[in-house]
């Protein structure tokens, strides 16, 4: 069984829990620790799990609300750390000792019951991955943090049974926002982030009968709003809002099982 978990998603933190049953093992994976050492402790508290629960974390880039506590968490929890090599020298070549491991795009990685694939994506970091998790039967798609979706990303992400996926910005509350133009150019530009119309426009592309959950993640709390975004996803997947779910900064999301 593959499940999954938002602990808190958007520009002040981001970390989602990954989790595969097989038989009587639980592997569990964190995907971004982009809080402080303490914060994270407590959000994987309100989840019923322990540090020392985690199996392993992958850092998907470098930017502080993704990286956050990594190098804290592993140290003092003795986890695993999977990032490319691009993200480990940006953020300062820190030394894991014998717990950095190094991801690839199209370099499938197995964490006892999860299987990863990493993937690159257009953003303004050194060598961002994003994943595709799987148990073996069942899919995962995590896509957030890009300007846009290339050829190569929807391709990953084809056929999938769940799909957390980047609302960034309404474009008209991004342009209207207090925002300097310089960072309205950044975050609205194709290395940025993703606009509701182009989220939508991927979830149009990937959408399919065995679908069973997207959920709306990175939403800016200034230039974007849940209610703006279900209503773009319920015109472009022809469904109703209520049955597509936004992760919040706050409180994430509750388990999603697939």
């Amino acid at each position: 069984m593959l499940r999954f978990r938002s602990l808190g998603s958007g520009s002040a933190g981001n970390a989602t829990l990954v989790e595969a049953r097989d038989g009587t093992h639980c592997t569990r994976v964190l995907v971004d620790c982009g809080f402080g050492l303490k914060q994270l402790e407590e959000r994987l508290a309100r989840a019923g799990l322990a540090p020392t629960d985690i199996d392993a974390v992958f850092i998907t880039h470098e930017h502080g609300d993704h990286v956050g506590c990594a190098h804290g968490f592993s140290r003092r929890h003795g986890v695993t750390v999977w990032m490319s090599e691009g993200t480990w020298r940006a953020t300062g070549e820190r030394d894991y000792e014998d717990r950095l491991r190094f991801a690839r795009d199209g370099e499938a990685i197995e964490i006892g019951a999860v299987c990863l694939s990493p993937f690159t994506v257009p953003h303004d970091a050194r060598e961002p991955l994003q994943l595709r998790c799987t148990d073996g039967s069942r899919h995962l798609g995590l896509l957030t943090d890009l300007g846009h979706a290339t050829p190569h990303v929807i391709e990953q992400l084809a056929g999938l049974d769940a799909l957390m996926l980047e609302f960034n910005h309404d474009i008209d509350l991004l342009a209207n926002s207090r925002y300097h133009p310089a960072l309205k150019r950044r975050v609205g530009g194709d290395w940025g982030h993703l606009s509701n119309a182009t989220a939508s426009s991927i979830a149009s592309a990937l959408v399919h009968p065995r679908l069973r959950h997207l959920v709306a993640a990175h939403l800016s709390e200034q230039n974007n709003r849940p209610d703006i975004v279900r209503e773009a996803l319920a015109r472009v997947l022809d469904a109703r809002a209520d049955e597509m779910l936004t992760a919040d900064a706050a409180n994430g999301t509750d388990w999603f099982d697939l």
